[in-house]
This record gives C-alpha cells, structure tokens and sequence, in this order.
C-alpha cells in the first residue's frame, strides 16, 4: 500500500522551497558579503581600474610608451601639461609607460599563480592522499625547496632561460608553488578522513577522480584566498627584479623598470619614483584586501559580540528588583530570559524566550526537549560564553541572588569555578590535547586557592582519585588521549569540581558514552551532588536520565520552557503540557506479534501532529 505525503508535510515542504526560492547561495551570497565590506569594494574598484587599463591600453594611453624624444627640455621632465607624469630619461610618456605596464603586472601576477598552482596542487594532493614514505620524503623535499631563498631561485631560473616574461613566471611560479603544495597536503589529510571519501573508494573510484573530483573543490576557497594574496606578492617580486635589471628588458614598459630608472636618475628628478611606487603599492595592497575579503565572506558574516546599552541595562536591571527578591535557597533563577540573534540589515531573531527557571541548592534538575529547542542557548546565557552575535536581551539572571546576565568578562572569571562550573559532551574536546591531566587540573586550583605547585598536583591527585580514577598519581602525567571516553569524562568533572562550585551545568555530559559508563557517570554525579552539597543543571535527551537522577524536570521546546515538574515522577505520571504528551509518547515503542507485517503507517512528527490537532 503506498501511502501519499500528509497535508501538513506538503505545506511544510512547499513553504521551504517558497522561503528558500529567493535566497542568495553560492557565488551570489558571497557577492552579498563582499559587498557588505567597504574596504574590499576600494580594492576591486581599484583592481578593474588597473584591468581596464591593461585591456585598452591602446585606446587610454596619450603616447606610444615606446616613442623616446630626446629633445633638452622633453627628457626628465615633471608633471606638465603635455605629460602629465612627467617623461623619463628617453622622455617617454611615464603615463602611458604605466598603462601598459599594467598589463606586464597582471600577466606575471595572474600567470606565476597559475603555474604555482598547477604545480604545488597535485603534489599536496598527492602527498596527502597516500600518506606514509611519499608524504615522508614528500614533505622533506617541500621543505627543502622552500628553505631556499626566493630570490636566488629566481635568479637561476632567470639565468638559465634568459630574461622574458615566461622566464619570470616560472620562476615566481617556483617560489610560490611550495606554499600551495602545503596547503592542498593539510587540507587533503582532513578530508582523506572522512566517510564521503571513504564511500567513493568503496564505490571504485580511481585515485585520480577522488583527488579531483571529490577532494580538490574543497580548495576552492583558499585557492582563491591564497591566489589572490600571492598575485599582489608576484607583482612586488617582478618589480624588484625589473629594479635590479635582470628582469624585463629596460624598453619593455613595466612599474618595476620605471622604478629602477627613477633610483638612477633620482638626483636629476625625484618626482620619477612617485608615479611607479604608488601604483605597485596601491595594486599590491588591493590584491591583499581582496583576499582578506573574500576569507571573511567564505567563513560567513563577521560579528562582534553584542553589547547592551546602558540605557538597556538599566532598564533590565530595574525590571529584576521589581520582581520578587532572590529566594536563598535558590542558587540559580533564571527570570524571563530572551536571548536574541543580531542579524545584519534585519530584525533579531529570538532563539530562547522568556525562559524562568530555579535550581535549588543541592537540587538536580533535568532540562529536557528536541535538538534546537534552545537548551544549549540558555546554558550558554547562564555561563556567559554566548558566541558573537547573541546576547541576553531582556530578563535576568540570578546566580546565588546576583544578575550575571551579560556581566563583564572580568566578573565571570571570578564566578566560573568557584561558584560556576560546567561538564560539556564530549571530553577530549573539551580536554587540551597538549597538556597533561595534571597540569590542566592544577591551574584551576592554582588560580582560585593560589596554591603551590607541589599542593596543588597533590589535591589534583585527591580529585581525581574521588571521581573514580584508579592510580591517580600516577596518571597525572598522562595526556587525554591515553584516557577511554568515560575516564576522560570522569577528569572533566573533577576540573569542574576543583574550585567548589555551588552550580555544575552538566550539558549532554553523558549522551557520548555507552550505557554502562553513562550509568556509572550518573552514580558518580549522584555521589559528588550529596558530598559537595552542590546543585545540577542536568541538559539531556534521555528521559531515562531524569528518572534516575534528576529531582525535578523543566521541558524546553522552540526556545521556551513549556512545563517545570514538581518532581522527576510526575513528568511521567502527569504531563500537563500538550508537548510533554507527545514527547513522552515520541519515546514509546509498540510491541509487535512475531509473524506480524512491518507497518508502513506514517510517522507523525510533533510539529504535524500539534498541527492536525
């Protein structure tokens, strides 16, 4: 029997091909951003300026740059009339002589990174791909090749091919094809990892079409960044070979030769140099800015953290005194949070609203709903660590009866460890892998007790001998990687408990790990919650988890907490919210008889179910 897509998922998907019709996405979104940064439009409006003139050069340019007039008064000449910049000493238009240089610039600038690239591309792709000897010796030729001087590179090139610009493209290609070979090899052993990759082996791909067809467009990005950058560099490194004079030759109009001529006869007329060195560098710098530009539109919209006014924090601050005072037994209250995203050229968009909640002192209380529901967000707002471009934008935060909410960084530091602390998921991630278990143990000690050196490795040695870690001492010295993920997680919540924190913000600490470590862990946090006296703010997926170890339960869904329980029994035995219901049942499976069919009745998501209710 087949079954037709319900009504609500047909208007589901119809209204996301609607929203999403009109949006900008690949070249076009990165055509947005770059419009959005003004110094980026500077430097292309430069750099078609210097394109133009390079193409019709013929058409623009006053003289032919090759005319010489050897007249007194014609040669060596400063901005007049006739030669607006001035001649040099054949007295050649100097104008006209940078027009047509522009397209000796953009030949070698554009024509060194193309050879760079065909050649330092394959090899990274090459060396990264397969690994093992070739990327071993691989890698030691790279560095050989590039330990040598650029210049002297050059040099020889340009000695055993003769002066020319397709000498002098290869030879700049040389020094910069190394950068390239670098890049692609670093970027081809993140992705050799992962399974897309792995999938096109199995599917009997040649090594040749996962290079290039699957590995090499995720360069394009930092091909075009990287090209763009070395394309200002290339024209500097002609220049500075036209300069020395075994570059171009002197009657080939270039901004390199036109600066060597202005250095010789310097003495005679200073304003030579001028004209030349200001257009390499206003080029070379919009090369740059352009590169820049394009990273940032790659990586997304740059924000910076968002600051309330006072005006804002004054308000919000007398909107918590007129409430109800701080309850002492509460060591958290969270009271009408709403924390927003700024977005650029439109209205925030909340993601957690008008969110209040209280832990009790020694009370653990589980915070549940869907991925996206805002659970993390709010977290985030209490520890203060919101990224850039969120903010607290109305309610308090009340943190043993202070209002930390977007207190200042300095206030927080003293606060975090001491009073607030917090077990994220995954524990190699939130361990350093370069530093040792003991040390990241003791600073934190170290910082809030100022102890010793030699007593502070001592109580990290206590610590992590009460969290369940067998030969304490002795694995101080060990690194995380050489922890399974339930030792690992069991030292990062013996960092959070180093200082006494009143309030441990535990999000997803034990969803990472198989059900037997995630029982012990709970038993763990069960113990530690009754010897330190210290209260849990418990973010999991698992109802399981709340019923074992939570005392009550607050149900979070699209940014707000719909329902708070009495206590951990009645979220299963009572629900009162609609949403509970369905989070409950969501959970539940329906037994089947051995020889029965499997049902092809559809699944009713939430979202259309509260719909078709």
């Amino acid at each position: 029997m087949t079954h037709q897509p319900s009504t609500v998922a047909v208007r589901s998907i119809e209204s996301r091909k609607t929203k999403g019709a009109g949006a900008p996405t690949g070249w076009r979104l990165l055509v947005r951003r770059i419009r959005r940064q003004p110094l980026t439009l500077i430097a292309v409006s430069w750099l078609l300026l210097v394109v133009l003139g390079a193409i019709f050069a013929d058409v623009i340019a006053p003289y032919d740059p090759l005319q010489n007039d050897f007249r007194p008064d014609a040669v060596l000449t400063g901005p007049t009339a006739e030669h607006w910049l001035g001649t040099d000493e054949n007295g050649r238009d100097v104008l006209s002589r940078i027009i047509y240089g522009a397209r000796i610039a953009l030949a070698v600038g554009f024509g060194s990174v193309v050879v760079a690239m065909l050649i330092g591309v394959p090899l990274g792709l090459l060396l990264g791909y397969r690994g093992g000897w070739w990327d071993r010796l691989g890698t030691r030729f790279v560095d050989i090749i590039d330990a040598l001087p650029g210049m002297l590179v050059a040099f020889a090139i340009i000695a055993i091919l003769g002066r020319g610009l397709t000498s002098i493209m290869l030879a700049i290609g040389l020094i910069f094809c190394m950068n390239f070979a670098r890049m692609a090899r670093a970027i081809t052993l993140a992705e050799g990892q992962k399974p897309y990759i792995e999938a096109a082996k199995v599917s009997g791909l040649r090594e040749v079409a996962i290079l290039f067809r699957q590995i090499l467009p995720n360069l394009a990005g930092p091909l075009i960044v990287q090209g763009a950058i070395l394309t200002g560099t290339a024209i500097v490194i002609e220049s500075a070979l036209s300069f020395l004079g075994i570059g171009l030759e002197s009657s080939v109009p270039s901004w390199g030769g036109l600066l060597g001529i202005a250095a010789a006869k310097q003495a005679l007329q200073p304003f030579l140099a001028f004209p030349p060195g200001l257009v390499i560098i206003l080029t070379v710098l919009s090369f740059n800015l352009l590169g820049d530009g394009i990273s940032e539109a790659l990586q997304g919209d740059k924000r910076t953290k968002v600051k309330l006014t006072q005006a804002d924090r004054a308000q919000r601050s007398a909107a918590a005194l007129s409430a109800a005072p701080a309850d002492p037994d509460n060591i958290l209250e969270i009271r009408d949070v709403t924390v927003e995203f700024q977005r650029q050229h439109e209205d925030p968009l909340p993601l957690v609203k008008d969110a209040s909640l209280t832990v009790r002192r020694g009370e653990i209380v589980g915070l549940l709903g869907e991925s996206g529901s805002g659970k993390s967000t709010l977290a985030r707002a209490v520890l203060g660590l919101l990224p850039p471009g969120l903010t607290v934008a109305s309610g308090a935060i009340l943190l043993d009866g202070q209002d930390i909410a977007e207190s200042p960084e300095k206030k927080l530091r003293v606060l975090r460890g001491s009073q607030l602390a917090a077990v994220f998921q995954d524990p190699m991630a939130a361990l350093s892998p370069v530093h040792t278990i003991g040390k990241q143990l003791s600073e934190p000690l170290r910082a809030h007790f100022k102890l010793s050196r030699a007593e502070a490795r001592k109580r990290a040695a206590e610590l992590l001998d009460r969290v369940g870690v067998k030969n304490a001492a002795d694995r101080l010295g060990d690194y995380p990687h050489q922890f399974s993920g339930g030792m690992a997680q069991r030292v990062a919540i013996a960092i959070a408990l180093a200082a006494n924190p009143q309030l441990v913000i535990a999000d997803e600490a034990t969803s990472a790990l198989d059900v037997t470590t995630q029982a012990q862990v709970l038993d763990l946090l069960l113990d530690l919650r009754d010897e330190f006296g210290m209260a849990i703010l418990l973010i999991t997926h698992d109802l399981g988890v709340v019923a074992e170890a939570c005392d009550r339960a607050a149900i979070m869904y699209k940014g707000e907490i719909v329902e708070v329980t009495r206590d951990a029994a009645s979220l299963f035995d009572a629900p009162q919210d609609p949403y509970t219901v369905r989070l409950l049942a969501a959970r539940e499976r329906r037994p089947r008889e051995a020889n029965a069919a499997v049902s092809d009745e559809h699944i009713v998501t939430i979202d259309e179910e509260a719909a078709v209710k």
